[in-house]
């Protein structure tokens, strides 16, 4: 049974210093399913004390105890797939399918990847008379979303321990269930008491305690670029290490001779998926002006055969959004749009037809967006999808860059060769070229407001390591 009125610290099921919980609601049916515990400072501050005495022994551990470590952990996660996948789908409402496969697969793929870079990353290496040393950076206070709740846990802690870290996980509190199943994986594969602790509770509370604490040396933070900037101004008097990983607006251009029908289905069925819910979505579609009748006619074809409905009923495209709040905030956009001139092509504000509860968003496309719009300025984190006009590539290129995001981007064009040129002008930390999906040993962040660190791969790694040079080792 999953301990959702406890936290895991110090090896350990414990009970909050004050007991105080909040309800979890299903977003399919707007109803409370359970109660989840809320922490404070008082539980960081036993969290990172306990993380800080394992910290002694963990850091020093060979890369042969951490590759097995994480064996251990990727076998028993395989066993707990279908729980993950279940606890995703009633917490934030991902279609079962799409939750079990994508969701739960996410944080597996983040385990193998990093336990194959374990097993020949240097951390030392010789440079002329010095020998240059990569050692773990000590206590990682991790805050992470809801959106892809595993994918973003596992991105955090398997690199954390692979680097010899020890760590206190705050997951978000609208998805405990996953993260608290996580814990019980890691505990069943005997990670070290201390070495992993999680505790459950709301960003102004836990959050900011864990970004303001001195105890902690590094914060790796997965969230709104609004809350990003409040964990780096609560870090800053520390002088800690943060990471971010924050909002997105990400273009998706479509050039002259690319295979229309293939770049716009793909690129609306992209931006639907997980119910518009990721970072990296590709929210801003970009085309040359002359198509633009004939992308709308597509999209909309899309739009139409996209479902959204109860993400545990087969034939589900996508669920609904995660809550309350964020239900409204996309409506509000949507409203936005229509009232600053956008032309709506698809869905609309209200719920879909044949709801009268839950948080469901009618798949939307607008059309005739320019940059200056609400819609195409703000992140919406919904399935709301902008169609921009282009008179030329170098035009599309402007566009694209005019954002104060960086996170991913999307070209489709004639030739890979011609998409590439393209995407190297593109001011993001991450580009897909005619429909290629993310390589995940590759690095993961973006540029401008969209972050500031990098996961994934050796470059995940790297983000928990400190770097020492030692002098006279090589010495003649």
């Amino acid at each position: 049974m999953v301990e959702r009125m406890k936290f895991y610290i110090d090896g350990a099921w414990v009970d909050p210093v004050v007991k105080k919980s909040i309800p979890v609601v299903n977003p399919a049916t707007a109803q409370a399913m359970y109660e989840v515990a809320l922490g404070s400072k008082a539980d960081v501050d036993a969290g990172v004390a306990a993380a800080r005495r394992a910290f002694e022994s963990y850091s020093q551990t060979s890369r042969e105890e951490r590759l097995a470590l994480l064996t251990r952990i990727i076998e028993i996660y395989k066993t707990r797939m279908k729980d993950i996948g279940a606890a995703i789908c009633d917490e934030m409402g991902a279609p079962l399918p799409m939750a079990e496969k994508l969701q739960a697969g996410a944080g597996l793929g983040h385990l193998m990847s990093t336990l194959e870079v374990l097993k020949s990353y240097q951390f030392e290496e010789p440079l002329r008379s010095a020998v240059v040393v990569r050692e773990p950076i000590g206590v990682v206070g991790m805050i992470t979303p809801w959106n892809w709740p595993l994918n973003q846990i596992s991105c955090k802690v398997a690199p954390a321990l692979a680097a010899g870290c020890t760590m206190i996980l705050k997951p978000s509190e609208f998805t405990p269930t996953s993260a608290l199943i996580f814990a019980e994986i890691l505990h069943e594969a005997g990670v070290p008491a201390g070495v992993f602790n999680l505790i459950n509770g709301l960003g102004p509370e836990v959050g900011a305690a864990m970004s303001e604490h001195p105890d902690i040396d590094m914060i790796s933070f997965t969230g709104s670029t609004r809350a990003g900037i409040d964990v780096v101004r609560r870090a800053a008097p520390t002088v800690k290490r943060v990471s971010q990983e924050l909002g997105g607006k990400s273009p998706n251009i479509i050039l002259e001779g690319a295979d229309l029908t293939k770049a716009v289905t793909s690129g609306v069925m992209l931006m639907f998926s997980n119910s518009g819910q990721s970072c990296n979505a590709p929210s801003r579609m970009i085309v040359p002006l002359s198509k633009m009748k004939e992308v709308v006619a597509i999209a909309k074809g899309v739009a139409d055969m996209t479902k959204a409905g109860d993400p545990r009923a087969a034939g589900t495209t996508i669920g609904p959004v995660v809550n309350r709040g964020q239900w409204d905030k996309i409506q509000k956009l949507i409203q936005k749009g229509i009232e600053e001139g956008a032309t709506l092509v698809a869905g609309g504000p209200g719920l879909p037809d044949g709801f009268d509860n839950g948080f469901y968003v009618r798949p939307t496309i607008f059309a005739d967006v320019t940059n200056d719009m609400t819609i195409a300025r703000e992140e919406i984190f919904g399935p709301v999808l902008t169609i921009l006009g282009a008179k030329d590539e170098a035009d599309a290129v402007r566009i694209a860059n005019d954002t104060p995001y960086g996170l991913a981007g999307f070209v489709s064009a004639d030739t890979v060769e011609t998409a590439q040129k393209v995407g190297r002008k593109l001011r993001v930390g991450n580009v897909s070229l005619q429909g290629a999906p993310y390589e995940r040993t590759a690095p993961f962040g973006g540029y401008k407001q969209s972050g500031n660190g990098r996961e994934w791969g050796k470059y995940g790694l790297e983000e928990y390591l400190e770097i020492k040079a030692i002098a006279g080792i090589n010495a003649a």
